[in-house]
């Protein structure tokens, strides 16, 4: 038996980064993981992701080309196996670097499945490892759902394998992945059909912001199937793909389906039930606000708690626990609230705080929004005219920021400062005092009358 300070499974976002600020502390610190280092952000989610939304913006854009003055001579085509292997080998490089860093540090890599056998004690390969904190960081992977021929479906995860895209997509689910794997596939040119359960996508967010989204998605030319559920896939005698709908409403002529109904927590292989580590109805490992489970001495951050599924989310949560465990911060937690995110639709939308409903639900009639609709600087001499739209949620007579909400160009980019400014307790009087930089799109939230 090897003995530890502390245990890390999972060498994904999490994991690597509690890993790291464990051994800062001075902790003896091992680091289990079975697969490439990274997780799921680096090797199949945000790094490729971005990547392929990047390229898909570039694609777009050069229908803009012309209308600037900018004439090109020429056939142009897109290749993407020259994507798929820059991709692939950026990743490749993260992964080199995430283990640099973690023998440069003194971190202990073993790679293998990590099992619990007791309390304090986990195997891995038939090498055991003991410690007084152990955390779990194993993350969550995409969830295919169960009916009848789903396995003739992919998921994300696949969507970065493939050797050529598929020239009729259909896209289930209205979350975060199927909004933003509808836009790339389109801007490579797939026919797309974006099916979902309720009137719009992504739910949890602003309904204007929704409205606009669902606009922009139909003007790329993205076929959207509302309040659609999947009952069945098979095979048509044609060779492409059904999707048979619970309510009759069969969807028809694809040729490949892409599950994005949601995610499920990597815990399987972990032997929970040995140490009694509670999980709740969906399988996500259940925490408190201090990271820890029900079993004194085994934590849990990341995706697998089934918490906000971002990677700053992860990276903050295990940063805290090991400042907590070993750097002498009794009390050091992340807060969830007020977590800024972003979706990289087409336009990418960005958001913190609360939505209108979500605020009005909270402080009723106190709840003020100021709004506005334009179509950016830079789409004012393209045939292209994507919408801009931004709400700013307020409350009270001093009229307190409690949200920022933006789809359009550069949502993704300017998100981030609001945030801050949100956190800090900002005001409208606070913005209204901000000289505006001009011309930009930001400088409509700080202009909002």
């Amino acid at each position: 038996m090897t003995a530890f300070d502390y245990i890390v499974i999972g060498g994904g976002s999490a994991g690597v980064a509690t890993a790291r600020r464990a051994r800062a502390h001075g902790a003896r610190v091992a680091l289990v993981e079975s697969g490439a280092l990274g997780g799921t952000c680096v090797n199949l989610g945000c790094v490729p992701k971005k990547i392929a939304w990047n390229a898909a913006e570039l694609a777009e854009r050069l229908e803009d080309l012309a209308d600037y003055g900018i004439l090109l001579s020429g056939d142009h085509r897109f290749d993407y196996s020259v994507l798929r292997e820059a991709s692939r080998a950026h990743v490749a490089r993260l992964n080199a670097v995430f283990a640099e860093h973690l023998v440069r540090e003194g971190v202990h890599l073993f790679t293998g499945r990590a099992t619990f056998s007791e309390r304090g004690t986990v195997l891995v390969g038939g090498v055991e490892l003991a410690a007084p904190a152990i955390a779990i960081a194993t993350g969550a992977r995409p969830s295919i759902p169960p009916l009848p021929g789903s396995e003739l479906g992919m998921t994300s995860d696949d969507w970065f394998g493939l050797a050529s895209l598929p020239r009729r997509l259909l896209v289930v689910g209205g979350g975060y992945i199927g909004v933003e794997f509808s836009g790339i596939a389109r801007a490579f040119g797939c026919e797309v059909t974006f099916a979902f359960r309720r009137e719009a996508p992504l739910v949890r967010f602003d309904r204007s912001i929704r409205e606009v989204l669902c606009e922009e998605l139909e003007r790329m030319g993205i076929r959207l199937e509302r309040r659609w559920t999947a009952a069945a896939l098979e095979r048509g005698a044609d060779g492409l793909l059904v999707a048979r709908g619970d309510d009759g409403r069969d969807l028809s002529g694809f040729d490949a389906v892409l599950w994005a109904t949601g995610r499920s927590a990597n815990v399987e292989a972990l032997g929970l039930e040995r140490v009694g580590v509670l999980t709740d109805a969906a399988g996500f490992v259940v925490t408190d606000e201090y990271q820890n489970t029900n079993v004194p001495g085994i934590y849990a951050i990341g995706d697998v708690t089934g918490r906000i599924q971002l990677t700053p989310v992860a990276i903050a949560a295990g940063r805290k626990l090991a400042d907590r465990l070993f750097g002498g911060q009794p009390e050091a937690r992340i807060d969830y609230e007020n977590v800024p995110t972003v979706v990289f639709s087409h336009p990418p939308i960005g958001c913190v705080g609360l939505d209108e409903d979500g605020a009005r639900a909270v402080y009723g009639d106190a709840v003020r929004v100021y709004t506005t609709r334009f179509t950016n600087l830079y789409h004012a001499v393209t045939r292209r005219k994507p919408r801009t739209a931004m709400k700013l949620v307020v409350v009270g007579p001093e009229e307190r920021v409690v949200g920022v909400h933006a789809i359009g160009l550069g949502a993704d980019e300017l998100l981030q400062g609001f945030a801050v400014a949100l956190r800090m307790g900002a005001t409208k009087a606070d913005l209204d005092r901000t000289i505006a930089i001009h011309p930009t799109a930001a400088e409509e939230l700080v202009t909002l009358r």
